[in-house]
């Protein structure tokens, strides 16, 4: 295997630990309004991400910083093209961490319900948005003889893409709602699984047709492999949820984003952005890589820091794993 594959490899990776991870707290901000009744239960669903959000995003950093490392043309090529939704995933990511780090400045009642409304929707559109992103990655694209994207904004909303941003919606919210009954107590706990397995009857539905799609599209025997585990591992996560089990439901979920996001790569490979127009115009991996020398260096570099910030996250995620509930709340300073 040769550093280019390799590093598409841990790009995949990467991409899988961002969306397992950020995943669920999209779906904390989704369910701020879905789940909780009252403002006291919105702090406590926004306190079970309060530690881990911002570190969560680490990953797409590291996504985006390998990608335009290792596959420079692959990084301006998306990022030209995608420009506009990409810009839009990123204004959200900044209201989004302004509102979490905002919200409780203040005690007036609308400052906080503003910011909780930004909370929301800056949590559901990026779900939506990454979904079709790669949709259209993973169908492909118009990209020209020069590797440029000659497409418009519209080509990006076809109807596959769409059902991409679908599936990532309800699926991330689906793994929020698990984690939401995993870290809370009470009776919004108990909401929570009888939302968590609503939600996951919905994205059942939903991934198996995306699934299928992308299977008969462009599949092979790998990515089939990637998408019977994407299905069963979902199937065990809401029968997990049903049964009382958070812990084995969430792993399920995270194994479904996991195989998801592997049999999209998977399908895509050698490719890195597939042409629409022409075969022989595709970027891959072979055509939009760095250097040798360049993925070298790039490969000790990880090989060295990776361990160290995981072990570190890891070590944020069980400082932090204890159960909160309302009673946990200190009286809101507004009331």
């Amino acid at each position: 295997m040769e550093l280019h594959d390799i590093w598409f490899v841990l790009i995949a990776v990467l991409w899988i630990g961002y969306f397992f991870l950020e995943g669920f707290d999209f779906g904390i901000g989704v369910l701020t309004k879905l789940l909780a009744r009252n403002r006291v239960e919105k702090r406590v669903l926004i306190n079970t991400i309060g530690p881990v959000w911002d570190g969560n995003e680490v990953w797409l950093l590291t996504a985006g910083g390998a990608t335009f490392a290792a596959f420079p043309e692959w990084y301006a090529t998306l990022f030209s093209g995608f420009y506009l939704p990409l810009l839009i995933i990123l204004i959200c990511l900044i209201v989004r961490g302004v509102a979490f780090e905002y919200r409780a400045k203040r005690p007036e009642e609308r400052w906080q319900t503003n910011w909780e409304h930004a909370i929301f929707w800056t949590s559901l559109i990026p779900a939506v948005m990454w979904g079709v992103a790669f949709g259209n990655i993973t169908r492909g694209v118009k990209i020209d003889a020069h590797k440029e994207y000659v497409g418009s904004f519209g080509d990006l909303l076809n109807p596959y893409a769409i059902l991409g941003g679908l599936v990532t919606l309800t699926l991330f919210t689906f793994h929020g709602a698990v984690f939401a009954a995993l870290k809370t107590v009470g009776d919004i706990r108990m909401r929570a699984r009888k939302m968590a397995l609503g939600l996951g009857l919905v994205t059942a539905v939903l991934a198996l047709g995306f699934l299928l799609w992308t299977q008969a599209d462009q599949g092979d025997g790998k990515s089939l492999v990637a998408m019977i585990v994407a299905v069963v591992a979902l199937l065990g996560a809401i029968g997990a949820i049903k049964a009382g089990r958070e812990g084995w439901s969430f792993a399920l979920s995270g194994i479904t984003i996991a195989a998801a996001v592997a049999m999209l790569f998977l399908t895509l490979f050698p490719n890195v952005m597939p042409s629409s127009l022409n075969e022989e115009w595709s970027l891959t991996v072979t055509n939009a890589s760095s250097s040798p020398y360049t993925l070298k260096i790039m490969t000790w570099c990880a090989v060295i820091a990776a361990p160290v910030v995981m072990l570190y996250q890891g070590w944020t995620y069980w400082v932090f794993r204890k159960r909160i509930g309302t009673q946990h709340i200190a009286p809101d300073p507004a009331h």
